[in-house]
């Protein structure tokens, strides 16, 4: 929101105060509080009026300060809250005439004890980011409302990034973004998921601890500053120390949650009905079958919206008339070895057996009148179910648990975004707070009930709204994007960016969801779906198996879809740095780079992991331009190289994509082509990719670690736990190990085998 009206003057009808000093500051065990008024004290009588700004520090972890200031504390506490982690830890405090300072890990917190207003955030000697004067401020605008702002520093040349799934310019500089989910398609500027949160290649990020609406003007209002603000009476903001951007991922993603970690097979192709094209059993089936007799490796098969039947979205009830035999058809399309996923939203159609119910029972949310909250868009008089009330949540748990029983895998947990704010919640948590955070309640629901009766290692959903926190049940995907190149591009954008706002899986539709795409798209689009951390095909009105485009089309999906099936080794590894550190299988080239400034706009290009750089193509002839940093690379698929730092200009067909191996690396590449979930060990080849003379590479695959060395003009490589066969690899050469522990070696120049086999 903007309040000034150029640099020197306010918009008509806004006042504004702002800290001027700290009056007082106070240090206790790790934590510092201050009183600034908002005007000079220069006598007693100064001290008669107000307001003052209370602002007080803490840390909750080493590299994080938070800073909450306050105008009235008087209001009752309304929830709900962000869940954020705590470790045991104190930090520093000092102080003297001119400074008091809060010190958590290299991170340090600088107060000014004189005149003008100043905080400053300081890691290893220098100034990450500052609040100055007229930054901090109660503002209020022509209605009366009251918000407070904050505005930090922008350095010259830093770049801002996440702020969640965006799919306009990958840098937000120059950029207004209002926290306030929408379904607002990819080609907007909302957002399904929403997270206030930003990283910089500067060292440092920001969360902004408020679940509702913030706004953010980033380099706009104040050009040389981030501004955000929220219309409340306290705001806490977080600052991150990195220093590297994966590593204020990790402090991020540690303070509000690390993602769980999704089975092995969802990471295979996903098949779906698609949404309003009309099938039955026989339908799905051809599908199946069709795929299966072309070779085509399917992992999970997806009954969107009409398994339901219509008007009573959602029932959790299959369409008698056209299913009515679910169990018989699951347990048949089980026998195929695959796994089921069925589509539901948060709510309730008033046709639906379950409105009925579910008013009685009081777990649908309701209006201030005490009426149910209904509207139209989407399912005639749909309400929706009030996550806030724990006998609600159990009560939307158990249909789901009747659906595990018949045989369903997973859920595909659409919508949550359009949440009313004229409405009274049953645990009497704020409205506007709410709107946001009501898709973290939907999901945490649903991945508990799979986690309850699939296991920890088993759950997985398919969501595409969210908020801060809610990368811990993944796996998200894009939302609706149109058949056309420019969507598939936003499309990109807006999953590089939630990357950057700590979520580790995603997805879209190959394809694209509205219209249908044509076979040259289509191909294309196959390419980044299958390099992308989960694969589906989905579409609106038309179907996606392959056959219906042309026959290439089947050969492409076949070629990338095995291609990923033997990544796996390498995929899951992946799977677990986001899992376990929290940063994400896709990655913007910022990520992995951030000290080459050509990577700092690049955003039709990523990595997949740390060691391999995809750069979909975009259109139907094939021309790519992408950029390699520096070293010497290599071209999965052909062994060419390519030596940066330097921009490339290539044309490739639809069995091609630019998929280049970064130099040092060595991936594991699995043994098996036809499914995900496999021994990822047993088999592996080990590929070098252009290791220096005395570099030394370890590679975990499965329970199995492997060593490579470059030893002069020879690799040599070992495993510390017995496993058979497996093999080592650099270009087209290749040795195998058929058993043991044992190690190889293998000459640049030439194959050979050493004295342990």
């Amino acid at each position: 929101m903007k309040f000034t009206d150029g640099y020197w003057m306010l918009r008509e009808g806004v006042t504004a105060a702002h800290p001027v000093q700290a009056l007082d500051v106070t240090t206790g065990p790790g934590t510092l509080e201050i009183h600034a008024p908002t005007h000079p004290v220069r006598h007693r009588g100064d001290l008669l009026k107000g307001p003052v700004v209370t602002v007080t520090a803490h840390a909750p972890m080493p590299g994080v300060i938070g800073v909450t200031f306050t105008h009235f504390r008087g209001a009752p506490p309304h929830g709900p809250d962000f869940a954020l982690a705590r470790e045991d830890f104190t930090a520093g405090t000092a102080s003297d005439e001119e400074y008091a300072t809060l010190t958590s890990g290299a991170l340090s917190l600088r107060v000014s004890r004189t005149a003008p207003w100043h905080l400053d955030f300081l890691a290893e000697g220098r100034v990450l980011t500052t609040s100055g004067p007229k930054g901090m401020g109660i503002m209020r605008d022509a209605t009366g409302a009251h918000y407070l702002r904050e505005q930090l520093d922008l350095g010259v040349g830093t770049h801002v990034y996440g702020l969640g799934e965006r799919f306009g310019p990958l840098v937000k500089n120059g950029q207004v973004v209002d926290m306030w989910n929408a379904d607002g398609g990819t080609t907007t500027e909302q957002a399904y998921k929403n997270a206030p949160f930003y990283l910089t290649d500067a060292g440092y990020g920001v969360f902004v601890d408020h679940p509702g609406r913030v706004s953010f003007e980033v380099g706009s209002e104040a050009v040389s500053r981030v501004q955000f603000s929220a219309e409340t009476q306290e705001l806490t903001y977080y600052v991150l120390h990195g220093p590297t951007p994966k590593e204020i991922l990790r402090k991020y993603t540690a303070l509000t949650g690390r993602p769980a970690l999704p089975p092995d097979w969802s990471f295979g192709l996903w098949l779906s009905t698609s949404f309003t094209t009309s099938y039955d059993e026989a339908t799905v089936t051809s599908f199946i079958d069709g795929m299966k007799e072309r070779e085509l490796p399917l992992s999970v098969f997806h009954f969107d919206c009409f398994w339901m039947r219509e008007l009573q979205w959602c029932d959790f009830e299959w369409d008698p008339r056209v299913f009515p035999d679910p169990e018989g058809m699951l347990a048949r399309l089980k026998d195929k070895g695959l796994r089921i996923c069925v589509w539901i939203n948060p709510y309730i159609a008033q046709r639906s057996p379950l409105f009925a119910e579910g008013r009685k029972l009081g777990h649908l949310l309701k209006r201030p009148d005490g009426g149910v909250w209904q509207w139209d868009l989407w399912q005639p008089g749909m309400a929706l179910v009030d996550f806030t009330s724990p006998a609600a949540r159990d009560w939307y748990a158990a249909k789901l648990e009747a659906l595990l029983a018949q045989g369903v895998d997973c859920f595909k947990t659409d919508f949550g975004e359009r949440v009313p704010v004229d409405v009274e919640w049953a645990d009497g948590s704020d409205p506007e707070r709410m709107h946001n955070y009501y898709t973290h309640l939907y999901n945490r629901t649903v991945f508990d009930v799979l986690r309850k009766h699939r296991g920890e290692d088993e759950a997985v959903v398919f969501a595409r709204s969210a908020t801060a926190g809610s990368q811990q049940f993944p796996v998200h995907w894009g939302g609706d994007c149109e058949s056309t190149y420019e969507s598939m591009a936003e499309s990109l954008r807006g999953g590089l960016s939630l990357g950057l706002t700590g979520f580790g899986y995603w997805s879209h539709d190959i394809g694209g969801f509205e219209g249908t795409p044509s076979p040259a798209l289509f191909k294309r689009w196959i390419a980044f779906g299958l390099l992308s951390s989960h694969s589906r095909l989905h579409g609106s009105s038309s179907y996606r198996v392959p056959w219906l485009f042309d026959e290439e089309s089947v050969d492409v999906l076949r070629h990338f879809t095995r291609q990923k099936l033997r990544l796996m080794p390498y995929l899951s590894g992946v799977a677990r740095a986001a899992h376990e550190e929290g940063v994400p299988m896709m990655r913007a080239m910022v990520l992995e780079f951030p000290e080459d400034p050509g990577c700092a706009h690049l955003e039709r290009q990523y990595m997949l992991g740390p060691d391999l750089l995809v750069a979909p193509v975009f259109d139907d002839e094939g021309e790519v331009s992408y950029y390699v940093p520096e070293g010497t690379w290599t071209h999965y698929a052909t062994g060419r190289t390519v030596t940066g730092p330097r921009w490339v200009r290539e044309r490739h067909g639809f069995l091609s994509v630019p998929l280049l191996a970064r130099p040092g690396s060595v991936i594991p590449v699995g043994a098996v082509a036809d499914r995900p979930d496999y021994d990822h060990a047993d088999g592996v080849t080990l590929r070098a990719h252009e290791l220096s003379p005395g570099a030394r590479v370890t590679v975990r695959v499965a329970d199995v670690t492997f060593t490579v060395v470059r030893d002069d003009d020879t690799l040599h490589a070992s495993c510390d736990t017995p496993r058979a066969p497996w093999a080592l690899a650099a270009g087209e050469r290749v040795v195998w190990a058929e058993a043991g522990t044992g190690a190889l070696s293998l000459e640049v120049g030439e194959a050979a085998s050493s004295p342990e086999g």
